[in-house]
């Protein structure tokens, strides 16, 4: 068993009950797993720095319905308890009438496709739905009720009032949710003392916040006495390890892979680097930001996303990295970069202020700071053999940027268009030189095990030359 964190809309609190139940939890010394809804990057580093354990996304758009279930069964048995903190509110998919489920699978009306409800469906868990108490009183049982009877498949096992104001306001919120026999599991007064910051992209990541541990600190004394511990507990607890649930891999021959993880690249699936360390890769983490230069004896980089233009100045002024960089991907090392990435590998990135700063140069491109969000699931045919996939190839993965390119590639990877209507989004990704595969496309390699299995091969290739760097 395990529990799904789940808000009537955007915004009601899901993220600061998930991390409070996950910070109550862990101080008990409790083993907790958690997992994410959806394809987002930030909240999961939150749930890792609470919990010790990398957060699994839940995302039937970029893997499948049978991944989401495999992936859950998998980490969640090899903890004590577990916790899916969803998105958006409970019912909200990415579309309406026909849309494609992926990977070979056939199309089916569902109006709430990779929602909360259909991943609590998929796991047969139940859901706490948590309710925004700050403008409503006796509107709150019209909510509760609403919620627990428009899909009778979903098991509402309680609900967690949120910013609440005071006695007389619990007091009429209880009065109002008696006559639904409705449980519930945790109340959160108003909390002007604990704030996560937030800007163009989200929540400011964990490692841009020194005084976390402090916040954590705070949410776990709120955890011990807010929620229902005796109800919660039992809700939480998981199932106990099955031995016919693991997998392997043919590891190919080892490479060492430089993967860039600080501050201004860290948007990375755990799993895509369990696959590659499953396939014989040594991930060796590094820091464009503070080192002097690129790792030793490599076979391949991976520059994941993150923010980049958050810290322009510091990559422009590390000039011994950007050179090493851009003399190693001349030079032929295969070179994944997505997103930020991707940004890094321009020529230069200007901020929201109109500031240039000088980036690695293989891309004959600037990367543009705007106003404008480029927000959404994408389906990506690759126009050409490239380092990744072959060409006709269909792969599906997620766009979330404020940037745009000076000059788009003359020979891109994709033609891509949204997931849920196929609405054309025009071509994009850069291939050339042909080692390199940069895209604003970020893609999860679970049910997609021929990507990491194809850059490895050609990881190798650099090795048996004797080319590494």
């Amino acid at each position: 068993m395990a529990l799904v964190i789940a808000g009537e809309r955007s915004g009601v609190g899901k993220t600061t009950v998930t991390l409070t139940l996950l910070a109550s939890l862990r101080r008990r010394d409790r083993l907790v797993q958690s997992f994410k809804v959806g394809p987002d990057y930030i909240d999961p580093m939150f749930h890792q720095h609470v919990t010790g354990r990398a957060c699994r996304n839940l995302d039937p758009v970029l893997t499948s319905e049978a991944y989401v279930q495999q992936c859950f069964t998998r980490h969640s048995q090899l903890s004590e308890y577990s916790l899916v903190e969803g998105v958006m509110g409970l019912f909200d998919g990415i579309g309406h009438g026909e849309l494609g489920m992926g990977h070979g699978q056939e199309k089916q009306k569902l109006t709430d496709f990779a929602s909360t409800a259909h991943i609590a469906r998929l796991l047969d868990l139940p859901v706490v739905l948590v309710i925004d108490c700050s403008r409503l009183s006796g509107s709150v049982a019209a909510i509760a009720h609403g919620y627990r009877s428009f899909d009778p498949r979903i098991k509402i096992a309680g609900v967690v009032l949120n910013r609440v104001g005071s006695d007389r306001h619990l007091s009429l919120l209880k009065d109002s949710l008696e006559p639904l026999q409705l449980n519930i599991l945790g109340v959160m007064r108003r909390q002007d003392n604990i704030t996560i910051p937030d800007r163009h992209l989200g929540l400011v990541p964990t490692a841009e916040l020194p005084e976390l541990n402090a916040l954590i600190d705070r949410l776990a004394d709120l955890g011990d006495t807010c929620f229902d511990w005796q109800h919660l507990l039992p809700l939480l607890k998981s199932e106990p390890l099955s031995p016919s649930t693991s997998s392997s891999l043919s590891p190919s021959s080892p490479v060492r892979i430089a993967v860039a993880r600080d501050r201004a690249f860290n948007f990375y699936y755990q799993d895509n680097l369990d696959l590659l360390q499953q396939l014989g890769a040594e991930l060796v983490f590094w820091s464009p930001l503070e080192d002097a230069g690129i790792p030793k004896d490599i076979q391949g980089m991976y520059f994941g996303g993150g923010f980049p233009e958050v810290f322009a100045q510091q990559l422009a002024e590390n000039t011994s990295v950007r050179h090493a960089v851009k003399t190693a991907i001349l030079k032929g090392m295969p070179t994944v970069a997505e997103c930020g990435g991707l940004m890094y590998l321009c020529d230069q990135i200007i901020d929201f202020e109109g500031k240039s700063w000088s980036m690695a140069g293989v891309l004959p491109t600037s990367a543009v700071m705007g106003g404008r969000l480029t927000l959404g699931y994408r389906r990506a045919v690759a126009l050409q053999d490239n380092l990744l996939v072959k060409a006709n190839t269909t792969v599906y993965g997620h766009e979330f940027h404020r940037s745009h390119l000076t000059l788009t590639p003359t020979q891109p990877l994709f033609e891509t268009s949204r997931y849920d209507c196929e609405e054309n989004m025009g071509c994009e990704g850069w291939g050339l030189p042909a080692n390199i595969h940069a895209s604003y496309v970020h893609q999860h390699w679970g049910e997609s095990r021929e990507i990491p299995q194809q850059f490895l091969k050609e990881c190798l290739k650099v090795a048996s030359s004797g080319t590494c760097i």
